[in-house]
This record gives structure tokens, C-alpha cells and sequence, in this order.
């Protein structure tokens, strides 16, 4: 009863903000015409189960005119059923597809904001795979909620309405057994009641690895898919290093783990199908088997037979509601340890940004400023310390270090997505702040559309964005601006580099970061990309990250990560080549 508590909280913590969100009012009309038409089909139901003992009387007694009159309303019935049960899936569907499109809303925007996804995994993701709880697993849980929820509504109304006949016909039709008659008030609800319990306890018994069963299994489908498209990412690597070999290796014993666990799932479930589906077939019987006593007895006729049986059954199934979805119960229960699984590591990620310590980033003065500034790893341990270093606007700066000495990482922590130390970055207000890494990032799409991000497409003229391509050495690119195409994939790291300094000039942000930025360059094109940034952004600051000599000729500043204890230390230094 604790576990179920406490999954009942769960799901209530995951489904209640869409019926109390901005789509709230849609959201709900829909779940109750939704509770409305299952309602109303429960109803027939009712209205079913009198017409068959006024039509099997109508059998027995051979009347025809009972017997037409009863087809004539069984016809009307069926229509209203038919109906009901087609706008049941259409509403459902209708309800899911809203849902799914707010959590899924709701999931992207807490997982890409502020740079979370990122930290998620410097903390180590514990929500492993995003990309599958953020499509299959919301997708899961929503129609899994419904169907579960409604068809659980229905077990219960279903059982109050049926309860209350099956009890008028008990006594209508009392046990009948070595002759006598037993007057056991509502043995049939009792009757029906003992066979459920038995059943249910029997199937979870049965049934409950599947929870955990399920859980891996879609850990272990998502680490393989993931693991596929690593391999498609990175196919020139690997084919340039005759990596298939290991990669076909690596991926088999991935997809070996995902093959283990469903042989355990068929296992549990050829268990679990044994029993429910022998319990489903004598559930076919038992009923009749029940009531057949009094009927032989001269207790009742043919209608009120079938009325018991019918009643027996819809009554017997309810409170097996459970027993027939088990499996899908199994499933639901891993979809909301995995969805509640990733919440908690998305807050976790947003509360190491805002809970001290931590480095705290901040709009202030006219120079950008590193105050008691120490940088650590998510684990703690000391990497740089920066003590009152202020960089003036239109400044060029070089940063130099040993390889590992965290170079990089100061800028992360400068651009606010690396809050693991404490002290202070003051940036000056209203400044913009670009960062170029080593390995510039573009999406899949038009060419135009992938330099210019991550402004909108069509932030730029296309004559502007094709000059900028042109300046940076790639002219035969700024004639395919509309082409479609994965370009961190078909271009070569360096034409990558070159259009990240075309991305530069187009923002023309106020502070540029270049990590390495054009180290896979040649000397004498770094120099012109170079040069060509200092004539298309005068005014702005550039700090540099790098280890060639010749970038000295391009910066009037150099700041050295020196050894200092167990951490390293941002210092002013001559400058000189770099190390």
C-alpha cells in the first residue's frame, strides 16, 4: 500500500499541471465528454443486461411479437453503443495528442533551458537517454493514463450499478444446493468477489518482475539505438580508424543485454498468460456454474438465467480489472519511474546552477570582470582560481596553459553553464557574449539557416549571409545557401571553423571567445580569418584560447593558467609565445 501511495503521487505530480495549465479548459471539457460517453456506455450495459432476460423470456415463452419488439430495441441500443464507442477513441485520441503536445512542451523546455541539458550530464544524467523519455516515454504515459484511468472509472461504476443487481437476484434466486435452498444474502456479489481476489492475487504474485522487467527494457532499447546513432555520427572516424570490427562488438553486446532481458520478459509473461488467460476462459463458465443450481431447481427462467450470468460476468470483470491489464500496468509503472526519473535529474541540474556554492554570473560595469573566481569539477575537486581580472571592451586577449589545465572550462563557467566553484562574473549590461568552440555546432537544414543559428531563419539577408561565407574563404559554400544537408558531417573541421568565423560576423556580438577556434587551420589562413575579424568587429573584445606562436601578432594582451598548489591560477603574463 506505501508503494502504491506513493506511485499514486506520482502520477498525480505528473498529470495534474496540464489540467491546470493555459490548455486547461480544452484539456477538461474533453476528459469529462471522455468520462461522459464511458459513463453512457455503462449504461447500456445496464440496460443490456435487463433486455437479455426479457429476450431469452421471449425465447423460452416462443413470442414472437416480445421477440420482435426486443430485436427492435436491441437494434436501437447497439446504434447508441456503436456511436459511443467510435467518439470514445476520437475524443481519447483527441485529449492524448493536446496532453502530450503540452508535456512535451513542458519536458523540452525544462530539459534545453539554461543550458540544463548540459549540466544534466556533467552530473551524470541519471536520466539516461532524454531524447526516448521526452517522445515515447510521455507518449506512453499519457495514453497509458487514459486507458488505465478511464477504463478503471468504467471497472467502478460498472461494479456499483451490476453489484446492486446481482444482490436483486440473489435473493430472487437463492443458492441451491443438496436440495435445499441457502438463503445466503447477495451470494452471487460474493461469489464474484472471492474469484476476483483469488485471481488478482495470483496474477500479481505472477505478474510484479514485469515492473522492473519492463523498466530495463527500454533502458536497454534506448542505450542500443543511441549507441546505433553514435555510429552513424561518427562513421568517418570510424571507418578511417577500421573501427567496425569493435563497433559491431560493442553494439552486439548492447543489443545481447536488450535480448537477456526479453527473455526474461517472455518468460514472466508465458507465466502470466498461463494463468490469466485459464482464468479468463473459466470465467466464461463460472457464473453458470454458480446460478445453474437454481435454474435446474425451477428458481428461474431461461431470461433470468442469462440476466444472472450477464451480471455475474460484468460484475466478475470489474473487480478483475486488474488482472486483465496487468501488463499494462507493468509498462505504465516503468514510464512513471522513468518520467519521474527525469524530472528529478532536471531539477537537480537547475538547483546546482542556483545553489551556493556556485559561480554566480551577473551584468555590472564597463569591463568584464573574474571575481575570487574558482572553478571546480562537478565532483569538487580544485581546477582554475581567477583573483580580479577585469577585460576592457575592444580588448584582445590570448589565454594560454597547459593542455588539461582548464582553458575551457573558465570559459564555460564565463558563459554560465558551468556553475560548479564560486565567485563572480560580472558582464557588462546589456553586452552580447558568443563563444566558438573547437567543433561549432550546425543543425540539419539549409545552409543559411545552419550559419546564421541560432537566430531565426531569415534573420539575415541572404546576400549578407552568402558575402560572410565568401570572406571566410568559402566561396563555392556561399552558392548553396538553400541546399539541405548534415553539415558537421559533409564538411571538413576546418571549412566547420571557417563558417563558425562567418557566424561571428554576422552576430557581431560585443565580447567573442574563441577556444581553439581555428586551430585546424592552416598558420597563414588562422591569420586571415584573424585579420578579417578585427576589420568586421573593431569595437569588439576578443579572448583567444590558443597555443600557436603566431596568434601573439593578433592580441595585445596574454593572460597564463599557471600551476599554483592543486589547482591552476589565471595570472597577467608577458606576451610571448605560448607554450
Amino acid at each position: 500500500m506505501k508503494g502504491m501511495a506513493s506511485t499514486l503521487a506520482t502520477i498525480w505530480r505528473l498529470a495534474s499541471p496540464y489540467f491546470r495549465s493555459e490548455d486547461r479548459r480544452a484539456g477538461i471539457a474533453l476528459l469529462a465528454a471522455l468520462i461522459g460517453t464511458e459513463l453512457s456506455i455503462v449504461g447500456i450495459n445496464v440496460l443490456l443486461n435487463q433486455w437479455n432476460n426479457r429476450f431469452y423470456n421471449a425465447l423460452q415463452d416462443r413470442n414472437w411479437d416480445a421477440f420482435v419488439t426486443e430485436l427492435q430495441f436491441f437494434c436501437l441500443l447497439a446504434g447508441a453503443y456503436i456511436l459511443l464507442a467510435v467518439y470514445q477513441i476520437y475524443l481519447n485520441q483527441w485529449l492524448q495528442i493536446r496532453w502530450r503536445r503540452w508535456m512535451t512542451k513542458q519536458y523540452l523546455g525544462a530539459w534545453l533551458d539554461s543550458a540544463n541539458h548540459y549540466r544534466m550530464q556533467l552530473l551524470g544524467d541519471a536520466a539516461d537517454n532524454p531524447d526516448q523519455r521526452i517522445t515515447e516515454d510521455v507518449q506512453m504515459f499519457v495514453e497509458r493514463t487514459l486507458s488505465i484511468g478511464v477504463g478503471l472509472l468504467g471497472a467502478l461504476v460498472t461494479l456499483g450499478s451490476f453489484i446492486i443487481i446481482l444482490w436483486t437476484l440473489s435473493a430472487a434466486a437463492p443458492l441451491h444446493l443438496f436440495g435445499s435452498d441457502w438463503n445466503i444474502p447477495g451470494y452471487l456479489v460474493w461469489a464474484a468477489l472471492i474469484y476476483a481476489l483469488i485471481g488478482t492475487y495470483f496474477t500479481h504474485l505472477i505478474g510484479w518482475p514485469l515492473v522492473q522487467l519492463n523498466f530495463n527494457q527500454q533502458r536497454y532499447e534506448a542505450d542500443f539505438r543511441f549507441n546505433l546513432v553514435r555510429v552513424r555520427e561518427n562513421a568517418e572516424q570510424i571507418a578511417l580508424l577500421k573501427g567496425e570490427p569493435a563497433e559491431t562488438e560493442r553494439l552486439l553486446e548492447r543489443f545481447g543485454r536488450l535480448v537477456a532481458n526479453w527473455m526474461l520478459i517472455m518468460t514472466r509473461t508465458k507465466r502470466l498468460t498461463f494463468f490469466t488467460a485459464g482464468y479468463s476462459q473459466v470465467s466464461i463458465i463460472f457464473p453458470y456454474v454458480v446460478v445453474s443450481p437454481a435454474y435446474f431447481a425451477g428458481k428461474m427462467q431461461l431470461g433470468g438465467l442469462m440476466q444472472t450470468a450477464s451480471a455475474f460476468n460484468s460484475v466478475q470483470t470489474s473487480l478483475s480489472f486488474f488482472i486483465n491489464v496487468y501488463r499494462t500496468l507493468a509498462e505504465w509503472r516503468s514510464v512513471i519511474q522513468r518520467l519521474d526519473g527525469f524530472g528529478v535529474a532536471v531539477v537537480a541540474a537547475q538547483t546546482a546552477a542556483r545553489t551556493p556554492p556556485a559561480i554566480e554570473v551577473r551584468a555590472g560595469g564597463p569591463a568584464m570582470e573574474l571575481d575570487d573566481v574558482a572553478v571546480s569539477l562537478p565532483s569538487g575537486v580544485p581546477l582554475v582560481a581567477a583573483d580580479d581580472i577585469a577585460v576592457t571592451r575592444g580588448e584582445q586577449v590570448l589565454v594560454t596553459g597547459p593542455s588539461g589545465s582548464g582553458k575551457s572550462t573558465l570559459f564555460r563557467a564565463i558563459a554560465g553553464i558551468w556553475p560548479f566553484g564560486s565567485g563572480r562574473v560580472v558582464v557588462p549590461k546589456d553586452a552580447s557574449l558568443m563563444m566558438l568552440p573547437q567543433r561549432p555546432y550546425f543543425p540539419v537544414g539549409p545552409l543559411a539557416a545552419a550559419v546564421a543559428y541560432p537566430a531565426e531563419p531569415g534573420t539575415y539577408a541572404r546576400e549578407r549571409v552568402a558575402e560572410a561565407i565568401d570572406a571566410v574563404g568559402l566561396p563555392a559554400l556561399a552558392q548553396r545557401l538553400d541546399e539541405e544537408a548534415h553539415w558537421n558531417r559533409m564538411l571538413s573541421l576546418g571549412e566547420q571553423q571557417r563558417l563558425g568565423i562567418a557566424r561571428a560576423i554576422l552576430q557581431a556580438p560585443d565580447f567573442l571567445f574563441l577556444d581553439e577556434a581555428t586551430a585546424s587551420l592552416d598558420e597563414p589562413s588562422e591569420a586571415a580569418l584573424y585579420r578579417l575579424l578585427q576589420q568586421r568587429l573593431p569595437d569588439a573584445t576578443i579572448v583567444s584560447i590558443g597555443h600557436r606562436s603566431t596568434l601573439v601578432a593578433f592580441h595585445r594582451r596574454r593572460l597564463a593558467l599557471e600551476r599554483d598548489g592543486d589547482r591552476y591560477r589565471l595570472r597577467e603574463a608577458t606576451l610571448k609565445p605560448a607554450e
